[in-house]
């Protein structure tokens, strides 16, 4: 399966953060068991997920999967669980036993719960155990329910943000910087973002490298081609490349391989 192009929400339960916590994350989810039984044919698969700059967190709760990044693979065995930066074309091998629960960060949430920058995660698994205490993972793995551990995690977030979620600046900043980029149809440059939020090109440029761990404008191109090749999937026939700041198909098309290291035929395959 390969994000974007399949519908890999097939095999996952969804679930949004409370409110107190939905500037720092964007979902919650956990794969079934059923459900990947039902639609993988009890056969290994792969699942490529592209960069998004959105720290993840996954426990594993089934089966050892394999992990190719940056041409480095990785085991993770039954009893590992990882966080990941998700700065760089990932891609998961499962056995068909696989069973994942995740939480996905906004960009900078990760720093605004733990006080540690995302900037510092780098392109390789962390282990989960250098970041919560041994003893939430062990009860979020030995819990039956997902909304149990939806609940578990959601409870020590809160905790945790009373210690560092202090709203800081550079992350509402960067915050507001994204907002304005998707309300200029993704037609604005970073300068010209930089002016709209009263800030400099130069304060915005350090700001994104410290909460994001990336520039303004890889940053911006990034969720400019996830969002255009979304729509050009979902609604081809209607799809338009002014519409997502692009001059024409060509430079969707050069975006495009640029982003998921393949042509948008070969996709589409």
């Amino acid at each position: 399966m390969v994000e974007i192009f399949d519908n890999i929400h097939k095999i996952y339960q969804y679930r949004s953060p409370c409110g107190e916590l939905a500037d720092y994350i964007e979902f919650f989810s956990e794969s079934s068991p059923k459900a990947t039984r039902e639609h993988m044919a009890d056969a290994p698969f792969k699942v490529r997920l592209f960069p998004s700059w959105t720290p993840t967190f996954w426990f594993n709760l089934g089966s050892p999967y394999q992990l190719l990044i940056s041409n480095k693979q990785y085991s993770i065995q039954t009893d590992e669980d990882v966080l990941l930066l998700r700065d760089t074309i990932v891609e998961r091998y499962n056995l068909p036993t696989d069973h994942i629960f995740t939480v996905k960060f906004s960009p900078g949430g990760f720093e605004a719960i733990f006080g540690i920058k995302q900037s510092f995660l780098g392109d390789k698994p962390v282990h989960l155990t250098t970041i919560l205490p041994n003893q939430l993972i062990q009860k979020i793995k030995s819990v039956t329910d997902f909304e149990e551990r939806v609940n578990l995690l959601q409870n020590f977030f809160l905790i945790m943000c009373k210690k560092h979620g202090h709203q800081k600046h550079e992350f509402r900043t960067v915050q507001k910087a994204i907002e304005t980029y998707h309300i200029s149809h993704m037609e604005y440059n970073s300068s010209e973002v930089a002016r709209e939020i009263f800030a400099t090109n130069k304060t915005i440029y350090r700001y994104f490298n410290q909460v994001v761990g990336t520039t303004p404008k890889n940053y911006f191109s990034t969720i400019r081609v996830r969002t255009a090749l979304q729509n050009y999937v979902a609604k081809k026939p209607d799809f338009s490349p002014y519409d997502f700041g692009y001059y024409d198909m060509s430079h969707f098309y050069k975006d495009v391989v640029k982003f998921t290291g393949r042509k948008l035929i070969d996709n589409l395959a």
